[in-house]
């Protein structure tokens, strides 16, 4: 039970390290943010580069989109232009992916205080910046929990079961990351857990890659979720974000069996294979749809635009 706990919390330091990093970051750049999606959203491409640098900026695809469909439902911006930025929310949420596959370990406990000392200082910058290294001291602090962790979570006899049951259905690896993403909130925390049990060795990489799919498609309740109330070119914006992740989810599945058997030309460690695999994922299901955006938002229209009322 204790083991259960301790997990339990390192995944709220998780997303509480996330949000702070956001906070920061966001606080550093607010003014501009607004600007950019709305005046860098005239084309498709325009709008994949704009969705792509502010996701980057913010750590937090689901920020954007929450943004996004905030503008659009006081009618700041259209559905049409959100596209491209559904588009870029999902290749600039892997650098989160990346980045806590680096080793800090050594310097977490300097950042940790460094950051807490920044926070109580009264200029806003200075706050900013304290609450981006706070944030990434706790990112990393709750990855190392996961893989510590993950060996002892592993003796209780019902999580040694769940996890054998993963690592031998992918399907079912699938929805286990959708789920568990839709209630924790965060697609990154989930990779992240993965990636614990991953340097553990107890998860196999194509589970862990059928996670990683499955958190894609979990990580879009929340723009559902903002949508509501919003207006019907909202709800187009996030069903959109949906139907993006599920087509690539779907065009993905027949190639777990080959991006396993090449995981090692990408890398050596299994945690960083999935951060690589999960870049190609996005990129690549962003890149496909690119050509075909205005298609795309024709057909999100058809299937949820027609008769409906605002």
């Amino acid at each position: 039970m204790l083991y259960i706990l301790l997990f339990v919390l390192c995944i709220l330091l998780f997303i509480f390290g996330m949000t702070i990093m956001r906070f920061g970051l966001f606080n550093l750049s607010a003014e501009n943010l607004r600007v950019w999606l709305i005046k860098l959203t005239s084309t498709p491409l325009k709008g994949m580069v704009t969705g792509t640098f502010i996701t980057a900026l913010l750590q937090s695809s689901t920020a954007v989109m929450v943004i996004t469909i905030g503008l659009i439902s006081a009618r700041i911006m259209t559905f049409p232009q959100s596209i491209g930025i559904i588009l870029g929310t999902n290749i600039g949420t892997t650098f989160k992916t990346e980045l806590i596959t680096f080793n800090l370990d050594s310097i977490l406990v300097p950042l940790a205080i460094g950051g807490a000392m920044l926070i109580i200082f009264k200029n806003k910058k200075a706050r900013s910046i304290g609450m981006l290294l706070f944030g990434i001291a706790s990112v990393f602090t709750a990855m190392k929990g996961f893989e510590l962790l993950a060996h002892p979570l592993t003796s209780l006899p019902f999580i040694n079961k769940f996890i054998l049951s993963i690592n031998d259905n992918i399907f079912f690896s699938i929805l286990t990351g959708a789920i568990l993403t839709a209630i924790i909130q965060s697609s990154t925390a989930m990779t992240g857990i993965a990636m614990g049990f991953l340097t553990a060795g107890l998860l196999q990489l194509d589970a862990g890659i059928a996670i990683m799919l499955g958190a894609n498609i979990g990580t879009c309740i929340t723009a559902i979720i903002a949508s509501i109330g919003g207006g019907k070119e909202s709800r187009l914006a996030a069903y959109a974000h949906v139907w993006l992740n599920v087509f690539g989810v779907l065009l993905f599945i027949p190639l777990i069996p080959i991006l396993t058997e090449h995981a090692t030309l990408l890398a050596s460690q299994k945690d960083v294979q999935l951060a690589h695999i999960s870049v190609i994922f996005n990129v690549a299901t962003s890149l496909l749809v690119l050509p075909f955006a205005t298609k795309f938002g024709e057909m999100i229209l058809y299937f949820h635009g027609k008769n409906r009322k605002e």
